[in-house]
């Protein structure tokens, strides 16, 4: 009777750790897909973007990519990288995205409302770009974002 409540705990145990193996992988699948998504629509004449390969899985691996233990992606650092094209709405679907860095560029056309959905974020540098039409009302959502020191002054 201990033996198969032992092998039954055993078992109930490899269940968990394959469902949590796969949901790791599911999550990553999808933070790939967005930047690679992203990468698709951005022009990178310096070939800045030229290791997010779309064959790995993980884009932990990327250059200006950087993830937590968990291999989430929690901050994308594309600053003064000379791109140009339009910010994607899939970037929303990075949920544990603290630093969204895209200064210094010529990314253009509209702020995507689902940047709205990153609410972990805490710095969202989007300026010198040419993006067009209103400040989405969803990016009020995003109540960690602090001030940096130059724009307290």
């Amino acid at each position: 009777m201990e033996r198969e409540a032992g092998v039954s705990l055993i078992a109930q145990w490899m269940i968990l750790v394959v469902f949590i193996l796969l949901f790791s992988r599911i999550s990553a699948n999808m933070e790939g897909d967005a930047l690679r998504n992203l990468r698709v629509n951005l022009q990178d004449p310096n070939n800045v973007l030229q290791s997010w390969d779309p064959t790995l899985v993980n884009p932990c691996m990327w250059l200006h990519v950087t993830c937590n233990n968990h291999n989430s992606v929690v901050r994308v650092d594309l600053g003064n990288a000379a791109l140009s094209g339009q910010l994607v709405p899939q970037v929303g679907q990075l949920k544990n995205l603290q630093y969204l860095e895209l200064y210094g560029n010529n990314i253009s056309g509209p702020i995507p409302s689902d940047l709205g959905n990153l609410t972990n974020l805490v710095s969202l540098d989007l300026f010198l770009n040419s993006f067009s039409g209103p400040i989405p009302d969803t990016l009020g959502k995003l109540t960690k974002l602090s001030l940096s020191p130059t724009q307290q002054q």
